[in-house]
């Protein structure tokens, strides 16, 4: 089938990264895959490119509607012709719906990534056009409940689906990549924290460097390198000097997570609110014992006591006093913690059965309209004598 990927934007978030991971493995099992990002291409929009995945920008600009993205999109739809158009993210989601009164849809699938994904102007459009869409899917339990509660999506309409993460990516990684890594960071025989997402208000940085500031006067052993960048970047870095945090690394954006988590001892995420974070999916799956917050998902992530410890949001004495529990844990009691949380990423969120998940729903749906399996069409604007193709099966 032909599954049309619309997405907010492409740039280094869990919901881009998750989209990018989701393009590649339908792509593998035979589908035909394109993606479109409301907003510039970033990272993620190019790296899909990369491998070959159809990517494009209707080239809007964020906080600013454009007509012209939805008819650049409308003619796109016409164009392809995807059999499912799934959407991520509330503005994606939104034009979606609005493609949908332009050009044939033939099934509609959007994704909620978080807990909160705006004010009231936006949950009253979801409200207003739940009619429009066939299926929506939530990213964690926590999610869903809230959106059920306030009647933002009708629970017969909205099914929990998971974020999945590439198991495989995170094992297996070449003998000493954990020492190599940790000398290109200048760490030695530090304990090494790591935290990887944007400077945002939502991942809360000024939490985590108040708790690490606690931690690091206890043991004057413990590191925290800072992964990523975003728009309080330079607010964060000049916190941490007001602090006199002194062993916070800010090492920028990085290609190479999985070798960066193999590096580190121990993960730790300080976010007021959340939906399933990529990254703390990715910490669990290289298999770190991680302090997190309880907000969205985390707490279904990260077994409490088990693979990690759990700690109120907006609290750096509790995050601190976790931290510093964890690095005076004895090595194989924390190691143990790791190979737990790494074996609960396996069961419940490897990529592989995300992805059956998607594609029997797609299946679901069309099922549904009456839309049987097909001989494969070529684009509406392809020669006539255009092939079928190789991309997967087509529904008619």
């Amino acid at each position: 089938m032909r599954v049309l990927f619309l997405s907010t934007s492409m740039g280094m978030g869990g919901a881009d990264s998750q989209l990018l991971s989701a393009a590649r493995e339908l792509r593998a099992r035979g589908h035909e895959v394109r993606i479109v990002s409301l907003t510039p291409l970033g990272p993620m929009g190019l790296e899909a490119r990369d491998a070959g995945i159809p990517t494009e920008s209707l080239e809007m600009r964020r906080g600013r509607p454009d007509p012209r993205g939805l008819i650049r999109l409308a003619r796109l739809a016409r164009r392809w012709r995807p059999d499912v158009v799934h959407s991520h993210m509330v503005h994606a989601n939104l034009m979606a719906r609005a493609l949908r009164l332009v050009a044939p849809v033939p099934a509609l699938v959007s994704t909620i990534h978080n807990i909160y994904e705006g004010g009231r102007l936006r949950m009253a459009g979801y409200r207003l056009t739940n009619g429009l869409v066939d299926r929506m899917t939530i990213v964690s339990q926590a999610a869903f409940d809230r959106f059920v509660a306030e009647r933002i999506v009708p629970a017969r309409l909205l099914r929990v689906v998971p974020n999945g993460v590439d198991t495989a990516r995170f094992r297996g990684l070449p003998a000493g990549t954990r020492d190599a890594v940790r000398r290109s960071l200048g760490v030695g025989d530090e304990f090494l924290w790591l935290a990887v997402g944007r400077f945002e208000v939502a991942k809360d940085y000024p939490n985590m460097l108040r708790a690490f500031a606690a931690v690091q006067a206890q043991e004057p052993r413990a590191i925290l390198v800072l992964v990523g960048r975003g728009s309080l970047q330079a607010e964060t870095e000049a916190l941490a000097r007001e602090l006199g945090v002194t062993a916070v690394r800010f090492a920028g954006v990085r290609s190479d997570v999985p070798e960066v988590m193999s590096a580190a001892d121990g993960y730790v995420m300080s976010s007021a609110w959340e939906g399933m974070p990529m990254v703390l999916l990715e910490a669990a799956a290289a298999g770190l014992p991680i302090v997190a917050t309880r907000v969205g998902g985390n707490h279904e992530v990260v077994l409490h006591e088990r693979s990690g410890l759990l700690v109120p949001p907006s609290d750096h004495a509790a995050l601190g006093a976790a931290m510093l529990r964890l690095c005076r844990m004895p090595e194989p009691e924390r190691r143990a913690m790791g190979e737990r949380g790494r074996e609960h990423i396996r069961a419940r969120y490897d990529l592989v059965r995300v992805a059956e998940r998607w594609e029997g729903m797609y299946r679901e749906v069309l099922a549904a309209k009456g839309l049987g399996l097909g001989p494969q069409l070529p684009p509406a604007d392809a020669p006539a004598s255009a092939a079928t193709g190789t991309g997967g099966q087509r529904y008619t």
